[in-house]
């Protein structure tokens, strides 16, 4: 993958996440194969690739050493000064696999916070404090997506 084949709503990442996928594509490695090297999650460890979460000193080394890239290159464009910036692109997504995750909120969006307040009073369900994964479920009518979200519920105050 060249850094000119991140087009669309990834051509604003910095010169450095582009160089991070381009080294994991060259080397052919997973997000979960990385992850397994950080003893993180997959997703987290995706996150890291575009830029919506901090790499820890620990994860820069060993993506450097995983990934052949100069630990100064990603020290100086991943390390301390580093603030993420979360939540790519506005408005309505255009890529298939974004848009289906949009219009399942939009479809389902409202049934889901209807059954968050029944179950657990009026509150949010953390993203912050939020555990999420991808896995891949047999099915006889075609292999089956399965997203969870394991977020911490936050009540709002009363004051």
């Amino acid at each position: 993958m060249d850094a000119k084949d991140l087009t669309g709503p990834f051509a604003h990442l910095p010169q450095v996440l582009q160089q991070l996928h381009e080294a994991k594509a060259a080397k052919n490695l997973t997000f979960s194969q990385l992850a397994s090297l950080l003893s993180k999650s997959e997703i987290y460890t995706a996150s890291i690739f575009y830029g919506q979460a901090k790499p820890s000193p620990a994860d820069l080394l060993a993506l450097s050493t995983a990934l052949d890239l100069p630990l100064p290159l990603l020290s100086d464009g991943l390390g301390a000064a580093f603030t993420p910036y979360r939540g790519m692109g506005g408005g309505i997504p255009t890529d298939p696999v974004i848009y289906r995750l949009y219009e399942g909120v939009l479809v389902y969006g409202h049934p889901i916070k209807a059954l968050v307040h029944e179950k657990f009073g009026d509150g949010i369900m953390s993203m912050i404090d939020c555990k999420v994964s991808v896995d891949r479920k047999a099915d006889p009518k075609g292999d089956r997506v399965v997203l969870t979200f394991d977020g911490k519920f936050l009540p709002y105050a009363i004051w």
